[in-house]
């Protein structure tokens, strides 16, 4: 038998808040797992959205991804099971909100999430992605996803200043390629948001192909109410509403991450 594929670790990042980075990570996860992948979530956002979105209430995160950066467990202790089948996360508290700080002390401060993520009780979960949903902000809680990562995935929001802010995160990716992790490649940028009815959008999404080429996904993802309801219900938008409008965008994006990376839609 041939071995089995090394996981491969995405970072779902951009500094800018609201532009759709949490919805994005729990929805390609669990479109991911619907297509038969093994799949982790990191929260390394302190406010713990992806946690909550998928259910996992605060009492139940007894260890969080503090824990796994600063305390002496492992990704097997610190992840937990969602309503998704094939999907886990390990959560985040508020306690994250000082990593940055706590992050400073240490002499692996750069390294923390890689070495948890490289640890080998990480290959016995048999896990095919890893997804981190980064803060919004270039903190270095981020810097560790870039530096565990192998790519980056960016959402965009289709807005007038969406592109202004985009070129400083790309200059972050640059650096951490020369400086710690020369093999983080740019998975792409999904534009978030997207009503096609507004002419700025569209100019927006324009813009954005027209100067980033190929690294912007053919799909885009609506603006759509069911994905906006569908974390008070602690849903993937692919559980909540599977026929939605935003589902079959979610799915149709997974779908050109996996042929990116050379997997087929089914294991």
């Amino acid at each position: 038998m041939p071995d089995r594929p090394a996981t491969r670790i995405i970072a779902v990042a951009n500094q800018k808040g609201g532009v759709g980075k949490t919805t994005t990570s729990i929805n390609v996860a669990a479109a991911m797992a619907e297509a038969g992948r093994k799949v982790l979530i990191v929260d390394l956002d302190p406010q713990g959205n992806a946690s909550t979105g998928l259910g996992i209430e605060a009492e139940a995160r007894k260890i969080s991804t503090y824990d796994l950066l600063f305390g002496d467990v492992t990704v097997q202790d610190a992840c937990l099971s969602t309503s998704v089948d094939g999907l886990t996360i390990v959560p985040a508290t508020s306690d994250l909100s000082s990593g940055d700080i706590d992050i400073h002390a240490s002499e692996r401060r750069t390294l923390l999430l890689r070495d948890a993520l490289r640890a080998p009780d990480v290959q016995a979960l048999g896990l095919d992605y890893v997804i981190i949903d980064c803060p919004p902000s270039l903190s270095l809680l981020t810097l560790n996803a870039l530096i565990a990562a192998n790519a980056i995935l960016v959402p965009l929001q289709s807005e007038f200043f969406a592109l202004e802010g985009l070129s400083q995160l790309l200059m972050t990716v640059r650096e951490v390629r020369k400086e710690a992790n020369r093999d983080l490649r740019i998975e792409g940028i999904v534009m978030t948001m997207f009503d096609g009815r507004n002419r700025l959008a569209q100019q927006v999404l324009k813009d954005a192909r027209d100067t980033l080429g190929d690294l912007v996904f053919d799909t885009v993802i609506p603006r759509n109410v069911r994905i906006s309801e569908a974390p008070s219900y602690a849903q993937p938008v692919t559980v909540y509403d599977p026929t939605s409008k935003g589902s079959a965008a979610y799915r149709m994006l997974t779908l050109e991450i996996l042929n990116r990376t050379g997997a087929e839609a089914a294991p």
